[in-house]
């Protein structure tokens, strides 16, 4: 016996498990991304192309690699120093804790409610992405047209050039008529 489908006798899957894209969901994450940053700036390009004598003896903070001043270590290159400045070992040396608390709905409703409140207008929106969304393509399209008017125009020259003028007298003494085509 054949089990009867919900989805009104149509053959096919059912897809409704797939998670939905919520742009205000995310609009809002990048809001508050923006909002949250670094009050210094990480130096990774100081000593970019330089040449060091390192000793043994030398204090950590002239070693090679890059010095975190906070938990007193060398890292020897860039991406672990990153790696090492979001760590958890760092974070706690600076005074952070690194245990999330749970939030019961009411205050998170509260929060958005405080955000909304907060929010100032005319900062980012849908429609401002659209737009440039929109320009940046009218502008690419317009590159690729003047790409395609350079390319004709440089087939043009080429063609020009390529054909080398010379005395009909010289070419019919040599046995030839010329270079071009067989067309007549």
């Amino acid at each position: 016996m054949a089990q009867a489908s919900n989805n009104g006798g149509v053959g096919g899957v059912d897809n409704t498990f797939r998670k939905k894209f919520d742009r205000e969901e995310y609009l809002e994450k990048a809001r508050e991304r923006e909002k949250q940053h670094r009050d210094y700036e990480v130096d990774l390009e100081s000593r970019l192309g330089k040449t060091q004598v390192v000793t043994p003896i030398a204090p950590l903070s002239q070693q090679a690699g890059y010095f975190c001043s906070v938990c007193e270590c060398v890292v020897k290159d860039s991406a672990n120093y990153l790696d090492h400045i979001n760590g958890k070992k760092h974070q706690r040396a600076l005074g952070m804790s690194m245990r999330v608390e749970r939030a019961s709905l009411q205050q998170v409703q509260d929060r958005f409610e405080v955000l909304k409140k907060r929010r100032v207008p005319g900062t980012f929106s849908e429609q401002d992405l659209d737009e440039r969304i929109l320009k940046q393509q009218q502008e690419e399209e317009e590159r690729k047209r003047q790409r395609r008017e350079k390319k004709k125009e440089k087939k043009k020259e080429k063609a020009a050039e390529e054909e080398p003028e010379m005395d009909p007298d010289v070419a019919a003494m040599m046995g030839f008529g010329g270079f071009g085509s067989s067309k007549k």
